[in-house]
């Protein structure tokens, strides 16, 4: 593999400054992970604290094998909406190793609201399941919520991607041989008594966990008996007489040993053997991608700069380099896995379109898995091109990346807009993983367009009612436009409304697609269906 030379100066004025200005945004961005992993008001966390309870991410870090890493996901879910009251949707989902066993680990945080369920709350949990189903893993539950926030019933009850589909997903999880382990820390009420009962196995901590369809006040109201939580579903009851549950333990520090030792009696699973390397650093820095990343997203990025400084010693095979260039498509290394390429140079045109189909045909029928780096303005519009065919070649793309059977990552480095957010794999064409650097925006289109398109149908229907607006009123309308796509276009926005799986660093591109890559392995890579069509 050719190894790739940077272009850059990387040591220049105008370099250093981008540099920088990138790390006001990191700044920013570490700040609001910090308030996230804080947990709940300080009230809440010092009386969980003073039941003898670990915090989530203290349970989640005893429950890990130790000296190993937990990609955490979605952990800015539904900031800045609710007031700023559901810090990290109240759970904690990611991928860590238990044992030997990659696994996904769903924990609800019950300092933050209770551990209640909004609709964010819901689609992290659901998000996290579909992980575990699309590569094999099993399933960590650590229950400590108070179920549905009833406040927002309405957005989290009855739809098919609601609350309802996690115990969906628990029967289909079971179905396909996916372990599943729940350990019941605090309250467990209601719909989600189902979690625990649907596990393969279920620990109870004495004093702290209850299981109940109906607690105490339901039950009164209901019946007019008077019962304590912990003779209607505590440790004893589901252990000694109901059976619900099958282990109990005596605080939370016994419950994840309870839970480790259950994991040694799970067989580990033979991964999918791609042929690995010895693994090489790259020959640039990680950290030079902050000079890189475009914040202005004008600024043209050559996606071979961001490659050379993720894959092993900066080497990529470049597939169709001088054709459909808008596109740049190749092999190279990460941490020893083989992986195919593609990333943005343009916008994408019919030849760029066809080049990509061919490309992902070729990691499919090697079994080689894909990464996406996402900086697309959308596909070139205007008369010449739609004679071309552009919408057809266009498809052949759409259809190679909705039914390639190998892994695929994507990670949005700059712009993602339209139509070629699907055609870059983004959350409708299920990728194992979708991240986004802090920079990046997603929307329909650019701001800039946006706002010429809607002013000017603006325009024309005022001139219909025979209104002729001056130019303060056009540059009024403009702005509003820019300012909403601006809001709604941003990481933050994004992220908190989980279509991505989180706002990462970019220096930590390389470590944690790596970790995807692992964990994907667990699921083996299926033959392909047809063979390569040329296109």
């Amino acid at each position: 593999m050719y190894q790739l030379k940077t272009k850059l100066n990387t040591t220049s004025e105008k370099f250093l400054a981008s540099v920088k200005q990138y790390e006001k945004l990191l700044d920013k961005f570490y700040s609001d992970i910090d308030r996230v992993l804080a947990g709940g008001s300080p009230k809440s966390v010092e009386k969980h604290k003073e039941r003898g309870k670990l915090l989530v991410r203290d349970r989640i870090n005893l429950l890990l094998d130790p000296n190993t890493p937990f990609l955490e996901l979605s952990t800015l879910a539904a900031n800045g909406q609710y007031k700023d009251q559901f810090l990290g949707a109240g759970i904690v989902t990611g991928i860590g190793v238990i044992e030997g066993h990659e696994a996904i680990i769903i924990a609800n945080d019950a300092t933050v609201k209770g551990g209640t369920y909004i609709r964010e709350t819901i689609r992290k949990h659901v998000r996290a399941q579909e992980m575990a189903m699309q590569n094999h893993l099993p399933v960590v539950y650590l229950v400590d919520s108070g179920g549905v926030f009833l406040p927002e019933q309405s957005r989290v009850f009855p739809d098919k991607e609601d609350f309802g589909r996690l115990f969906y997903n628990q029967a289909r999880m079971s179905a396909m041989g996916l372990h599943q382990i729940s350990i019941v820390m605090g309250s467990c009420t209601a719909g989600g008594a189902y979690v625990p009962a649907m596990s393969d196995e279920t620990i109870i901590v004495r004093g702290e966990g209850t299981i109940f369809i109906g607690g105490p006040p339901l039950v009164k109201a209901a019946t007019g008996e008077e019962v304590s939580a912990e003779e209607l579903g505590g440790a004893h009851v589901h252990t000694s007489i109901s059976g619900v549950a099958d282990h109990i333990a005596e605080n939370d520090d016994h419950a994840l040993e309870i839970c480790r030792n259950l994991f040694q009696t799970i067989p580990l699973k033979e991964k999918y053997k791609l042929e690995k390397k010895r693994v090489e650093n790259p020959v640039y820095a990680a950290e030079e991608l902050y000079g890189i990343a475009p914040i202005d997203l004008k600024k043209s990025v050559d996606p071979r700069e961001i490659i050379m400084r993720i894959v092993d010693g900066s080497r990529f095979h470049e597939f169709k380099r001088d054709y459909g260039t808008t596109l740049v498509t190749g092999f190279a290394y990460l941490m020893g896995y083989p992986v195919g390429i593609l990333g943005n140079y343009g916008v994408f045109g019919s030849e760029s379109a066809m080049k990509g189909a061919h490309f992902i045909e070729l990691c499919q029928s090697r079994k080689i898995p894909i990464l996406f780096l996402q900086n697309i303005s959308g596909f070139i519009v205007g008369k010449k091109y739609e004679h071309e065919g552009l919408a057809k070649h266009g498809a052949k793309l759409i259809h190679a990346i909705a039914n390639a059977n190998v892994p695929k990552f994507t990670v949005i480095v700059g712009g993602s807009f339209g139509a070629g957010n699907y055609a870059m794999a983004g959350r409708a064409y299920d990728p194992n993983l979708l991240l986004i650097w802090p920079n990046s925006r997603i929307s329909v289109m650019g701001g800039e367009q946006a706002a010429g398109v809607l002013t000017s149908v603006k325009l024309k229907q005022l001139k219909t009612k025979g209104k002729e607006p001056d130019d303060k009123e056009i540059q009024s309308i403009r702005k509003g436009i820019l300012d909403q796509y601006e809001y709604e276009s941003s990481a933050y926005y994004s992220t908190s409304r989980v279509w991505d799986d989180g706002i990462i660093d970019p220096a930590e591109t390389r470590n944690i697609i790596a970790m995807a890559i692992s964990m994907s392995l667990n699921k083996p890579i299926e033959d392909m269906k047809n063979g390569v069509f040329r296109m």
